[in-house]
C-alpha cells in the first residue's frame, strides 16, 4: 500500500464512525467527572501504548494551558502502566486476567472501563469486560474489525470499521484527541 491508499483508507474509517457513538464515549466519561468516578482504560499492544497516552491526556491535557485553580479533574488510571502488577498476576494467575484482578481491587460502581482493541477478542479485555459487568462499570469500547466478543459485553462502543490494525490503532489515537478536546471544554467551563 502506499502512502496516499493509506491516507485514503485511514479518512474513509473515520468518517463512517457515526459521531453519535463517539458523543455517547464522551458522556459516559463526563458522568464519571461529574459524579467524582474513576474511568479505567484498558489495551494491549499498541492499543496500550494508546491507553496510557489517554491517560496522560485525560488526566492533563483537558485542564488546558492555565491548571492552576482547577480542583476537579478527571480520575484516570492506566490498567495497563502498572508493570510489576501486570507481571505478577500474568505469571502467578494468568495473562488473561491482568486487567480483571485490578479492577477487582480499584473499581466501584459507577466507574468506567474504557477497552481498547483492534480485534475485541484478547481474553485479557474479555476478561475484564466481564469483571466489570459484575463490578457494575460501566463499559466503553474503542473497537475495531467487527468488534469481536467485546462488541456484546460493552454499553456503549465505538467501532472503526476497518480489518487494518494500523488504521484501527489509528483511528483510535484520533478518537482519544477528540474526546480529549470535548472534556477539556467540559472542564474548563
Amino acid at each position: 500500500m502506499n502512502y496516499r491508499e493509506y491516507i485514503d483508507q485511514l479518512g474513509t474509517a473515520l468518517r463512517a464512525i457515526p459521531t453519535d457513538e463517539i458523543d455517547g464515549a464522551r458522556q459516559a466519561i463526563e458522568r464519571a467527572f461529574t459524579d467524582g468516578r474513576t474511568v479505567f482504560v484498558a489495551g494491549n499492544g499498541g492499543s496500550a501504548a494508546t491507553a496510557s497516552h489517554m491517560v496522560c491526556d485525560f488526566q492533563k491535557t483537558t485542564l488546558g494551558k492555565k491548571h492552576e485553580g482547577i480542583a476537579k479533574r478527571i480520575r484516570c488510571i492506566g490498567l495497563t502502566d502498572n508493570t510489576p502488577l501486570i507481571t505478577a498476576w500474568g505469571n502467578d494467575v494468568s495473562y488473561d486476567d491482568v486487567f480483571a484482578q485490578q479492577l477487582r481491587n480499584l473499581a466501584n460502581p459507577h466507574d468506567v472501563l474504557l477497552v481498547i482493541t483492534a480485534s475485541g477478542n484478547s481474553p485479557n479485555i474479555v476478561n475484564a469486560l466481564q469483571a466489570a459487568t459484575e463490578l457494575d462499570v460501566f463499559k466503553v469500547g474503542f473497537l475495531g474489525f467487527g468488534g469481536g466478543k467485546a462488541l456484546a459485553l460493552c454499553d456503549h462502543s465505538v467501532l472503526v470499521p476497518s480489518t487494518d490494525y494500523g488504521i484501527v490503532e489509528d483511528a483510535h489515537s484520533v478518537l482519544m484527541h477528540m474526546l480529549t478536546a470535548a472534556l477539556r471544554e467540559t472542564i474548563l467551563v
